[in-house]
């Protein structure tokens, strides 16, 4: 029997023996709220890179058998038109990478006079990781940038100027609709959007920059919290969990473009970070609540539009919604 590949998701295997065990998601995958999952088990993360790491929850034998998913598949507004009878209309793409469907509710603006007036945000520039110079390579080590799936060998291999073609920009997943910020394709199935090719040259990436961690106390450890979001046409809602936060030693301060945070828990633990934000704020007329399990963000709009990312950097692609976020 010649090699084939396994179709099966989470697993892409060659194989020969069709009595190899296989481990592999049976289910969809989720993105909802900016989290990102399978609908076959329980782990949610937050980033698109974490969301490839997620292993497999079932064990059986390979397949090469097409998958097909659905709209419905995804808990997405399409397929929601579909069960109404509607039909979707076809989506408009921006220079920026920007996609919207139809056309927008017409919105009440508030009066000139009463709407905040911050300093503008500054320009956006994307931001590019590099490996530093003589920098040693794990043995094996794939690129980090988005769409090479290239593997170290040697320098004189591996190092090629100009040999990775990647994605600069970040994940989008709207209504069903999958590609990339930085470029105008985009396709339905999760399986197609993995092999978008990568639309820019450069150089590869495969240790990155090392990041300055923040001095903590003895004892204190330094951890990552989970976020959940979602936005109404005038704010945002963040969520931040950090169980028994204590609200004296803990602080959040709200820029026009930008939220430093630093919160300290009773059992030694602390989250410090500076979230660079999609668009501008009112930091004036934003506010914090300290709760046992988690620390609640109400963040003001300056202009009253509709965020398509939370941050302002290259580690999302998570998509708010207008409205309440469901549990998860």
């Amino acid at each position: 029997m010649s090699a084939q590949k396994c179709t099966h998701q989470g697993c892409g295997k060659m194989f020969t023996d069709p009595d190899e065990d296989c481990q592999y998601h049976p289910g969809p995958p989720v993105f909802h709220e900016g989290q990102k999952g399978w609908k076959c088990c329980r782990p949610r993360v937050l980033t698109f890179d974490e969301f490839l790491t997620i292993p497999p929850c079932t064990t059986g034998k390979h397949s090469t058998e097409k998958i097909t998913t659905t709209a419905a598949d995804y808990g997405s507004a399409a397929s929601a038109a579909k069960a109404a009878g509607g039909s979707l209309q076809a989506s408009a793409v921006s220079q920026d990478g920007k996609e919207t469907f139809g056309a927008a509710p017409e919105r009440v603006r508030a009066p000139v006079s009463e709407r905040p007036n911050p300093p503008p945000a500054p320009p956006k520039e994307p931001v590019i990781e590099e490996d530093e110079a003589g920098v040693a390579v794990p043995a094996g080590a794939k690129c980090k940038r988005n769409g090479c799936q290239t593997t170290y060998v040697s320098d004189a291999e591996s190092r090629n100027p100009g040999s990775c073609v990647h994605h600069p920009g970040v994940a989008i997943f709207h209504e069903g609709s999958k590609g990339w910020s930085c470029c105008k394709r985009r396709v339905l199935e999760f399986s197609e959007f993995l092999k978008i090719g990568g639309c820019t040259q450069g150089n590869h990436c495969y240790v990155g920059t090392k990041k300055d961690e923040p001095e903590t106390d003895a004892g204190e450890e330094l951890v990552s919290c989970r976020t959940d979001f979602y936005q109404t046409y005038t704010h945002l809602h963040v969520s931040v969990f950090l169980k028994k936060t204590e609200k004296d030693r803990s602080s959040i301060t709200f820029k026009p473009t930008e939220i430093e945070v630093d919160l300290r828990s009773a059992d030694k633990k602390r989250y410090k970070t500076t979230i660079p934000l999609y668009a501008s704020i009112a930091p004036d007329e934003s506010t914090y609540t300290i709760m046992g399990t988690k620390v609640e963000m109400k963040l003001r709009k300056a202009d009253g539009t509709s965020w398509p990312t939370l941050r302002n950097d290259e580690a999302t692609g998570e998509i708010i919604q207008i409205g309440n976020a469901p549990r998860v």
